[in-house]
């Protein structure tokens, strides 16, 4: 079985090519059971939660990540997440590779974030402000400058200290980048306000969303944690990654409970968009909302675009 590292890994999934890939996917579909999550209590900490995800294409592959998320790793100078993914040949149950799961599921997150954009986000999207500084934060503005013509990012981070070294890192790449603390003001000016963090509280005032922006919400993929208020929902058409999404995420559940969304108002998933089978931004003016909490189909494709090179590389010629 072919063992790929971080940077194998990171390597064969570029943006130019994941996000096609990522299109391709959706448009395709695949067999893709609703994910196991499983609560790990600590006694001695906060704990944390283990998904499995598995997805399928009969006759081609089959992958299955396991994916840990601790939120108290912050304290312990660790990564909140953790994942390993496996890929297999679904017509024989071989184990073909196993590849770096933190590396996948954050570029492939950034990819399906951008995908979104691609069909939510003014075309002249050119302000983008980042919360969170984990590895899918850091990674948004290369997989969005993709698809819009982003010229100024700002980053806000619970703690200002990550914001101002990420802010600093962006700027050493090139990009125009700074760090600020006033998050209110920074949603009002920005085109595109995308969250990956593990907040449990909303972040995002809703009321201060500008005409035309795009709220990407990537944290939120279990019903406790929550990046945004409810008139987030209230002011958007809302798009989901798949319509898991509606029973897993806190965001969805609370804005719910609180009457701000009701699921009969969802304008469409990423499938749907991909496949044109939903419009996808309507006017300038327009607030959208892309809820994201991750789907194993996107696993499946990247963990394929990875095979795919791999494999071609080693000259076997089995291109399944």
């Amino acid at each position: 079985m072919l063992q790929l590292d971080a940077t194998a890994t990171s390597a064969a999934l570029d943006f130019a090519a994941l996000i096609p890939a990522l299109r391709q996917a959706f448009v395709a579909g695949a067999e893709v059971p609703l994910r196991h999550t499983h609560r790990i209590e600590d006694p001695g900490g906060l704990g944390g939660t283990v998904l499995l995800m598995p997805a399928w294409r009969p006759g081609r592959h089959f992958g299955l990540k396991a994916i840990t998320i601790f939120p108290g790793n912050a304290a312990h100078g660790l990564p909140g997440l953790h994942a390993v993914y496996t890929l297999f040949d679904a017509r024989t149950g071989v184990p073909l590779a196993q590849l770096d799961g933190n590396v996948l599921t954050a570029r492939r997150t950034a990819a399906a974030a951008a995908l979104a954009a691609d069909h939510l986000a003014a075309p002249d999207a050119s302000r983008l402000l980042v919360l969170g500084c984990g590895r899918v934060a850091q990674l948004l503005p290369a997989a969005l400058r993709e698809v819009r013509p982003i010229r100024t990012v700002q980053v806000w981070n619970h703690r200002a200290e990550g914001a101002r070294q990420l802010a600093a890192a962006w700027r050493a790449q090139g990009l125009p980048a700074e760090a600020v603390e006033d998050l209110p003001t920074a949603v009002g000016r920005a085109h595109i306000v995308s969250a990956a963090t593990l907040a449990t509280a909303p972040l995002v005032p809703g009321h201060r969303l500008a005409p035309g922006a795009h709220l990407d919400l990537i944290g939120s993929f279990t019903p406790q944690m929550r990046e945004a208020d409810g008139a987030c929902f209230a002011r958007s058409r809302v798009f989901v990654d798949t319509a898991e999404a509606l029973a897993k995420s806190g965001d969805v559940l609370a804005a719910q409970a609180e009457g701000a969304f009701d699921p009969a108002r969802l304008q469409g998933t990423l499938a749907e968009l991909c496949r044109g089978e939903r419009p996808g931004r309507l006017d300038a003016g327009e607030i959208t909302l892309f809820k994201a909490v991750g789907t194993a189909l996107a696993d499946l494709a990247a963990a394929e675009l990875v095979w795919q090179q791999a494999d071609g590389l080693a000259g076997t010629g089995d291109q399944k």
